[in-house]
């Protein structure tokens, strides 16, 4: 055997057997990260869709900065208060308490729709004892401080300057409203801009902990 031969073939024969598997690699990873994208990209729907078996879902985590305290009243003081005081709030935090879950943002023209709505319906529903809550996302604190300004919004707010939180809930877009019982559930959710049936059909669902199946309201924008 002539040993220049092997020397030169050798390295022939590694470079195509190597090549393929350099290939195999890239296209392994690249189906990895496409898995991974979409996954990333599609909604959570185990609260639609347990709403749509008559079935409560659990509140989904959070723990967020007080972006407005607002005017509880003496029926929410004593027991909403407290969860208030570190300035951060978490589902847990409310618990025993019925409430509107309202995600919005100050650019959310949809939103600015609502808006009236909601602190008109917040006013009537504050005094049985049901809290409501806005999640502003995706937003400038200052934006949101004049949003809230304009439309007179006294009820608390907190915010989450990602989608981090309304991905949790599987929002696909704002505004969109969720019904949490005192017993920390979700029993309803409204996509889009909220009607005043809607809204109070929701504010029943949330005292009373009877889950209703979600429904489709107006307008609304996709997140960022």
């Amino acid at each position: 055997m002539d040993p220049d031969n092997v020397e030169i073939g050798t390295p022939k024969r590694r470079v195509r057997f190597v090549v393929p598997a350099v290939s195999v690699g890239v296209a392994l990873a690249l189906v990895g990260l496409l898995a991974y994208g979409v996954l990333a990209k599609s909604p959570n729907t185990r609260i639609d869709e347990r709403l749509a078996h008559n079935q409560s879902a659990d509140a989904p985590g959070y723990h967020l900065k007080v972006l407005r305290r607002g005017t509880l009243g003496p029926r929410l003081q004593p027991g909403v208060a407290p969860a208030l005081a570190d300035g951060w709030v978490s589902p847990q935090e409310l618990r025993g308490t019925p409430y509107v879950f309202n995600i919005w943002a100050s650019w959310c023209v949809p939103c600015r729709e609502e808006a009236p709505l909601l602190v008109r319906e917040w006013h009537r529903a504050r005094p049985q004892g049901v809290l409501f809550v806005g999640l502003n996302m995706q937003d400038f604190g200052q934006d949101a401080q004049d949003f809230m300004n304009h439309f007179g919004v006294d009820y608390l707010n907190i915010r989450d300057p990602s989608n981090t939180t309304m991905r949790r809930y599987g929002a696909t877009g704002i505004p969109e409203s969720y019904f949490i019982s005192a017993r920390g559930q979700v029993v309803g959710h409204v996509i889009g801009v909220i009607t005043k049936a809607q809204l109070r059909d929701g504010i029943a669902a949330a005292i009373s902990g009877r889950p209703q199946t979600a429904r489709q309201g107006g307008d609304r924008r996709p997140a960022r």
